[in-house]
């Protein structure tokens, strides 16, 4: 059952061609939102337009690598020239880089965790803070995990991306809080049927865990106009 939150809103979702970004998309698209797909692999984000436009929906495809960050400026001005604005955000897109422990890392692995959990949600604040506040109702969503509230052994570049990304996301929050409408906060969707999940836990059954879909819920109450949330880890468990 879908309620209409966010009818003729625009969302973008990164890592929208499977798991939570995937969910979430489906779920924005649902509530009325016109969503912007972005994703590495065009297929598989033409897949997901596909079920979008079966239930009703509209959806505009971003095949773009988040490591690129020339291409996210680009893709700024490019939403710019054609809404205007941007009324909500979702940073999901996220890659887990091995488990090791930290003194052997190697360096590849480690650039691209951070690369991408971190240095590609900087660049997105840096082209979208403007589109954002044109909103009357502007909405950023980072997902975070609660690898950040211990100590794991093995998952420390993982865990210090996701810590790097709250502490992050939480300062653009307090920063925008007096000048803006736009609200900034992140959501935990604790253990959920993932590809990242099965890569951390190859022999794990993944049917004993919730599937994306289940989690929606959250980030749409954290992007709806009527959200007065910002600045916090929202759990979706």
């Amino acid at each position: 059952m879908t309620s209409g939150r966010l009818r003729g809103r625009v969302a973008l979702v990164t890592g929208a061609s499977r798991g939570i970004g995937a969910a979430v998309a489906r779920r924005f698209a649902a509530e009325g939102a016109q969503v912007i797909l972005l994703a590495r692999t065009q297929g598989a984000l033409e897949e997901v337009d596909d079920q979008i436009r079966r239930t009703g929906g509209q959806a505009t495809l971003v095949p773009l690598d988040l490591r690129d960050g020339e291409a996210i400026d680009r893709m700024g001005a490019a939403l710019y020239q054609r809404f205007g604005r941007l009324d909500i955000l979702v940073g999901n897109a996220g890659v887990l880089g091995g488990l090791s422990p930290v003194g052997h890392f190697a360096l590849p692995d480690w650039s691209e965790v951070m690369a991408v959990n971190v240095t590609a949600n900087w660049r997105l604040i840096r082209s979208f803070d403007a589109l954002l506040r044109q909103s009357e109702a502007g909405r950023a969503i980072f997902v975070t995990s609660g690898v950040t509230t211990g100590v794991y052994p093995y998952w420390g570049a993982y865990a210090a991306s996701k810590a790097a990304l709250e502490s992050l996301a939480r300062t653009w929050a307090a920063e925008v809080a007096a000048t803006s409408r736009l609200q900034v906060n992140l959501v935990d969707p604790g253990i959920v049927r993932t590809r990242l999940r099965a890569e951390a836990f190859p022999g794990e059954d993944p049917l004993i865990h919730p599937a994306p879909d289940a989690v929606t819920e959250v980030f749409v109450d954290l992007a709806a106009a009527d959200c007065r949330r910002t600045g916090e880890i929202v759990t979706a468990y």
